[in-house]
């Protein structure tokens, strides 16, 4: 009896922390999208890994995240959005998630491709891609 209850506790806190965890992983992604829509390189700032690659139509390089905010903030300031979404979602079988979005601005249209690095807590934007279509 002591068994089955001891077995029983551990699989409902298997499922109740892998059902937290895919949570958090959608809501980084909702609130990307929600910075990347607002043109709020602050808000997008916080899910950045402590480096970050950022590319602009191929010419990628790697950043801290404070540089990595700033490099941004200057792409906003450039090119505000008018509208942002994600057009498709997943994950490797390492458990790396990515999404691909498309960015509207001033000066044209983006393909945004994010990757989010999994660590300790939530999962943290690691590759930051805009492509002019």
């Amino acid at each position: 009896m002591k068994r089955y209850f001891f077995r029983t506790l551990f699989l409902s806190w298997m499922l109740l922390f892998s059902g937290v965890a895919a949570h958090a992983q959608a809501d980084n992604l909702g609130a990307v999208r929600s910075a990347l829509r607002n043109g709020s390189s602050r808000e997008l700032s916080q899910y950045f890994a402590p480096t970050v690659e950022v590319g602009f139509d191929g010419d990628k390089q790697g950043y801290n995240a404070t540089q990595a905010e700033i490099v941004i903030k200057d792409f906003f300031a450039k090119n505000g959005p008018t509208s942002f979404d994600f057009i498709h979602q997943g994950e490797s079988k390492e458990g790396i998630r990515y999404a691909i979005g498309r960015y509207t601005g001033r000066s044209g249209v983006y393909r945004v491709y994010v990757k989010l690095k999994p660590s300790k807590g939530a999962p943290q934007i690691d590759t930051l891609d805009f492509t002019k279509e």
